[in-house]
This record gives structure tokens, sequence and C-alpha cells, in this order.
């Protein structure tokens, strides 16, 4: 599966919660002269007075202001209603390719608008593949599955992409279906596709919103990463008015590691996100962003502000939560608080987390995962075991519910939850193995950037077996996937230095130290532990 982590279920919700209706500011000035989306040429049939309009339109799709985006491409249909590609960018701004899947009545709405669009009858053939590209997604939705219909749309695309070798706007959009049929997918055949048809385009399309932001996308993962850091370098600027162009750096500064800049990336998010009023509310865009911040801070041994943040969404009513994030509001609540306690070793903590009773059961299944890791942590097998039950236990409401999807990405908490009952339950050999086989699968696709990975905590448990030598194996196999984790380089220096290899301790120690330079008033007894070291001196 494509997706593993719990932390980020609600990245299936959350660009629709990000795309709500604002106040819109308009690409080339025609609405706000201050706004900036990024440069985007589509030449249409419509008239020119709506073609900046529509192009304005297309700049909002390629950074997911879904909404915006909607709203516009009306305004250019009731200019011209002879624009045919008006209904068309409708339809897109309904379909989500890279989030949540579009609900029966977006189906029925985003249909009603390639039927509107065929019948206003497009001006060039061009302008009809694109339509028609679109309406194989919306063809029969009733009965053929979302997955089938998005490798349609992506099997149509590359159809207008390589009858058009010079139309830029083809080789993104096709470059996006990829994506979205991948999204479940774990070969990377269809990310490194994507990679490969945005890469060229990168500077030669330097100001184009849909480059950078598909590459970001297509090089999230441990893989690929590296190959989105120039993008990631970009786009914030090139999209400065789009809240999610903002934060969506982030994903790759996450992967590589590069806390500070992740640090960046989501504050300037969360501001460019505030309500005009400066009121704390959660809207789109705040939660993820400071689900980003609270994990970078944990990295940084900043763990005051790592809480604050808990504490701010715990401490949130739902009346200052807007009606298009309550969904990830209920995540938040469970995951927040699960992610402090676990990353700070705050084992009993973790065990005594309690999931408010109105959330979802894949909500409440990231609790009783954490209970998991930690009941294996204090080797307590009773507490261990109801853990494991009651995850089961909301993995199988999952699976009954008109959510029934996200089970899927429910497979891995399963297997982790096992392996530490097993260890919990002094079954070594078989805590490590299904342990290992969670941490293989993530060595490829990566795990959720807010999440923690199996690899490192097979690392942990060898350690705690008084396997030194293996464990840094581990620790250092991990650290090659997730960069410059706090507990990954500690564990690794501890390693090291039962291993005997002061050296290695010592460079692992200094790194640490170096990622957290500026925390002096961090609580961790590792880093206390890691300056007062001889060799730090």
């Amino acid at each position: 599966m494509r997706i593993s982590s719990l932390f980020l279920l609600h990245l299936l919700l959350v660009v629709n919660g990000w795309c709500q209706p604002g106040d819109s500011a308009n690409h080339a000035g025609a609405h706000d002269s201050e706004e900036k989306l990024g440069t985007v040429s589509f030449p249409t049939s419509c008239s020119a007075e709506v073609q900046k309009k529509f192009e304005r339109g297309v700049a909002l799709v390629h950074s997911f202001e879904y909404a915006k985006a909607d709203i516009q491409f009306q305004e250019v249909a009731a200019a011209d209603p002879s624009c045919a590609m008006a209904y068309w960018g409708q339809g897109m701004s309904l379909f989500h390719p890279m989030s949540d899947r579009p609900t029966s009545q977006d189906l029925k709405d985003g249909r009603h608008l390639v039927q509107q669009a065929l019948r206003t009858g497009a001006k060039s053939q061009r302008e009809r593949d694109y339509i028609g590209a679109l309406s194989v997604f919306y063809q029969d939705y009733a009965m053929r599955s979302h997955d089938k219909r998005v490798a349609a749309y992506a099997a149509a695309m590359e159809k207008v992409y390589r009858r058009y070798p010079d139309d830029h706007e083809a080789a993104i959009f096709y470059a996006l279906s990829l994506l979205a049929a991948a999204y479940f997918d774990e070969s990377l055949k269809n990310e490194k596709a994507a990679i490969d048809i945005l890469t060229p385009l990168l500077n030669g399309l330097p100001d184009h919103p849909g480059v950078a932001h598909y590459l970001i996308h297509g090089a999230d993962s441990p893989q690929y990463a590296k190959l989105g850091l120039e993008a990631a370098r970009r786009y914030a600027g090139i999209a400065p008015s789009s809240p999610h162009a903002v934060h969506m750096p982030s994903h790759i500064f996450a992967r590589l590691g590069l806390w500070q800049d992740d640090i960046r990336s989501n504050l300037a998010a969360v501001e460019a996100a505030r309500k005009p009023d400066g009121k704390f509310r959660i809207g789109p865009h705040q939660l993820h962003s400071m689900d980003f911040l609270e994990y970078a801070y944990l990295q940084t041994g900043d763990d005051r502000k790592a809480k604050a943040i808990v504490d701010q969404v715990l401490a949130t009513g739902p009346e200052d939560v807007d009606d298009s994030e309550n969904g990830y509001f209920h995540n938040a609540l469970c995951a927040f608080p699960a992610l402090y306690a676990l990353e700070t070793r705050r084992w009993k903590e973790a065990l005594a987390l309690q999931a408010p009773a109105d959330v979802e059961p894949f909500d409440k299944a990231i609790t009783y995962w954490a209970h998991a890791v930690a009941a294996g942590r204090l080797h307590d097998r009773t507490a261990a075991l109801a853990a494991l039950k009651q995850y089961n236990a909301m993995t199988r409401l999952t699976r009954k519910s008109s959510l029934a999807y996200y089970a899927t990405s429910l497979q891995n908490g399963h297997d982790q939850a096992l392996a530490w009952l097993a260890f919990a339950q002094g079954k070594n050999q078989e805590a490590l193995r299904r342990l290992r086989s969670v941490a293989d699968d993530q060595d490829t696709v990566g795990k959720g950037e807010v999440e923690l990975p199996a690899r490192e905590m097979l690392a942990d448990m060898l350690l705690e077996m008084n396997r030194p030598e293996d464990a840094l194996v581990e620790y250092e196999k991990s650290l090659q996937t997730d960069p410059n984790r706090f507990n990954g380089l500690y564990g690794a220096a501890r390693a090291a230095e039962q291993a005997r290899q002061p050296e290695k301790a010592a460079g692992f120690y200094a790194q640490l130290l170096k990622n957290c330079d500026g925390t002096a008033d961090s609580g961790r007894p590792e880093l206390a532990r890691a300056r007062n070291l001889p060799m730090q001196k």
C-alpha cells in the first residue's frame, strides 16, 4: 500500500478542507494585484475577456485550492457561456486526484459538468480531448470503483500528452494523473515516471506551480526525496498566496531531516492561513502544518514548543473549528498527544491516553496503537494484548463504514502492535520478524512524514535485547531513510558506545547536538547526557 501512516490518514480528507471558499485573489492581477499563484499558460478558444481568469483557475487547481478554483471557473462560465473548458475546470475542481475521494454528490455534479462541457462544444480538438479524458473519470461512477476510474483517467491523459507533445499543461496534468493512479502502489513506478516528465520542465517553466508541486509529491519517499529538493526550495516562492504551496516543501524537508527548513516552512504556512482578525481558529491549513511542526520540534529536542502545539489542539473547542476541518481535528486529538508521548519516551503517559468518544474508529486506532507500543516498552503483556484487541476492533468498524478503504492504511499499525505484544511476552524472534517486515516495506515507500520509523523501533528492540552491534546496523539503516531523527541518532550513539565503537558514537552525538543547537532549555535527558560526555568537550 502506498499510504502506511496512521498519523496522516486524514490526508485523504484534508485537501478538501484546505480548499474552502475564502477571500479570492486573482492570478495575473484581475482580482488582487498582490496575489501570487505562479504563471500558467493554457491557451483556449474561449473569449479573450476570460482567458486570464481561466488561467488563474488552472493555477489554483495546480496548488489544490479547489474551492477557489471552482468559483473562478464559474465566473468564467458566466462571462462566456460558450467556453466549454470552464465546465472542464469545474469538473477538475471536484476531482481532487491526490486527496479525498469525491462524494456521491461531487461525482453526480462532476458528471453533469462534463456533460455540460460536451453539450457546449469545445472549438478545438485539443479542448475536446481534455474534456473527454475527464469524462472517463466520471463515467459510470456508480458501477466502477474509484481506483479503476482514476487509472482510466490516467490512460486517457497519456493519450492527450502524446498527441500534443508541445502542450506543457498536458504533460503536467498527465504527471498528476500518474501520481493519483499510484496512490496505493508500492512500486514507485508511476512516481518515477512523473518525476522524469516534470524534472525537465522545472527550469523551462520556473514559475509554474504544478511542476514544482507535483515534483514534490512524486519525490515524497525515501528513495526519491533528494530529487524533489530543488522543487521544494522553489515552490513556496512560486505561489506564496497559497498556504498549501507554502507548506508543501516541508514534505521533502521532513524526508531529508532538514528540521529548521521544515519549521520555517510550516510557521510560514500557518501565518499564510491565519484569519484576518489574527485570532486562533482551526481552519484550512493550520492543522496539517501544526502536525509537521510538532514532529520537527520533537526532532530538535524542543519539547516545550511541541507540547504547546498539543495543548493548543486539545484546548480547542468545537466552536473554534471550521466545519471543513472536523475530520482532521478529530484525528489530531488522537495523533498529536500520541506522537508527543512516544517520541519523548513517556510510556506510562502513552498507555494512559484516551481517545475522545466522538471520533471515527480509525482515529481511535491511533490511540490503541500508541498503547500497544507503550505496553511493549513496559513489558506489560496484558496491556499489549488489550491494545491489540482494541486496535483490531477499530479496524473492523472501519471496514464496515462508508470509509472502508481507510482500513488498508491500518495494516502496518496492526503488524507493529503484534510485534510489541510478542516483545512484551518475551517472544523476541517473533517480535523482530514482524517488525522487520514493516521496516522493509517502509524502506521503499516510506512512512508518513510525521510517523515513527519501524526500523528505528526494531533497533530499539535489539538494543534492549543487549545486541548493540545488530542494533547499530538497524539504526544506521533507519537513519538512511529517515535522517536526523532525534531518537534514531541517540539510539545509534548508545549502540555504538556499547559496541565499543567510540568514534561512531561521537559522530552521532555530535550530529544530535548540531540538530538541537539553539534548544538550550530542552529537558531531554538524552541531550544532557550527550553534552556532558567527555568526547563532546
